[in-house]
């Protein structure tokens, strides 16, 4: 019997760099997990360990994938007398100084195994932490939601011959859309190609994409809304979007991704990281070099292509089916059970 202590709050406002870090419907809690604890008021903890203590759990899985989760993380595997198992969403912050990355390895190197997004990260965390147990399962689509098609792109004023291309989620640096807002200044004219702009850039990045967007070359091009978009608005995005990209600098994964495979949008993205992983060249999607706006323009163009497109979105489909949340939990059970099987007082002892 699985039990989930969660956060009355992840973190203050103040660490927060966008205007909006909660959505009750873009992530509903479940009717068994109990709120206990703030992650940054140690004060708090107590009150966790003791329901800890209640529930006598086989194994700890906590998630990690920022520094302002370390100390709460720390303190836990630290005391724990039972196999913890980080579900690594990032090794260390994305863009993070060297003491987030000093952080997150003296973390995780307080765990017995790791339960990965990406054969990549799973790569990094072999190199730091030899020996230690590590499985990937990637992350699954969610059921896209019923939305009409042509009511969406009429919503976005998108014609019946435009090729529409979606970049959807939290915008940060190393997610390369300067990259792609170049690429699409640069796309020749002929089949018109829109680029679909959702999500809430972080700091100065706000004005920038702003100002950027306005400018002469990409009028008529970029459809954008700069800010959290709610989750009753998401669907209408990627319904009304013929393909998703995904310009990133550097990744471990992407839960876009994921979700666009879910939607049977092919994939147009970097070969770094994990997204090298996610996109199938010529299968489900197609690869560019990461910062190299020439041939993600040329990509984009390939995609106007409606019988490629076609094929790509079957191969989206496919791969949507390869995994499923219940995938995901037998994954995570039969690397506990190993932890757990490996430190029994006869395994330790013997």
């Amino acid at each position: 019997m699985a039990g989930f202590f969660v956060p009355i709050r992840q973190y203050p406002g103040a660490l927060y760099p966008g205007q909006r870090d909660t959505d009750p419907d873009a992530c509903p809690r479940l009717t068994e997990a109990q709120p206990c604890y703030h992650v940054l008021e140690p004060w708090t903890w107590r009150r966790l360990r003791r329901r800890l203590r209640e529930a006598g759990p086989d194994a700890l899985a906590l998630p990690y994938w920022t520094a302002a989760w370390a100390p709460l993380f720390w303190s836990l595997a630290h005391s724990a007398e039972v196999p913890v198992v980080a579900i690594v969403h990032n090794p260390t912050d994305h863009d993070g100084s060297w003491r987030a990355r000093w952080i997150a390895r003296q973390t995780l190197g307080k765990c017995s195994g790791f339960l990965c997004h990406a054969r990549h990260v799973a790569g990094i965390l072999g190199r730091q932490f030899p020996g230690t147990a590590a499985v990937v399962h990637p992350l699954p689509p969610e059921s896209p939601r019923l939305e009409d098609r042509e009511a969406a792109r009429a919503r976005f004023r998108l014609g019946r011959d435009t090729v529409a291309v979606l970049c959807f989620g939290l915008i940060r640096p190393y997610k390369g859309v300067d990259v792609l807002l170049e690429a699409v200044a640069r796309l020749p004219a002929g089949p018109p190609i829109v680029l679909l702009l959702a999500g809430e850039p972080w700091g100065e990045l706000a004005e920038r994409l702003r100002r950027r967007v306005s400018e002469a070359d990409l009028i008529g091009r970029v459809v954008a809304r700069l800010e959290w978009v709610p989750e009753a608005d998401v669907p209408a995005w990627f319904a009304a979007a013929d393909a998703a990209v995904l310009p990133y600098r550097s990744a471990t994964g992407s839960a876009v991704a994921a979700q666009a495979l879910g939607w049977g949008l092919p994939l147009v993205g970097s070969a770094v990281g994990g997204i090298a992983e996610v996109v199938e060249e010529g299968v489900n999607g197609l690869l560019v070099p990461p910062e190299e706006p020439g041939a993600l323009a040329a990509a984009l163009t390939r995609i106007t292509d409606a019988t490629l497109r076609a094929r790509l979105a079957d191969g989206a489909r496919a791969a949507s089916r390869r995994w499923n949340w219940a995938s995901y939990a037998e994954v995570l059970e039969e690397l506990v059970a190993r932890l757990v099987a490996a430190s029994a007082p006869g395994q330790r002892d013997g």
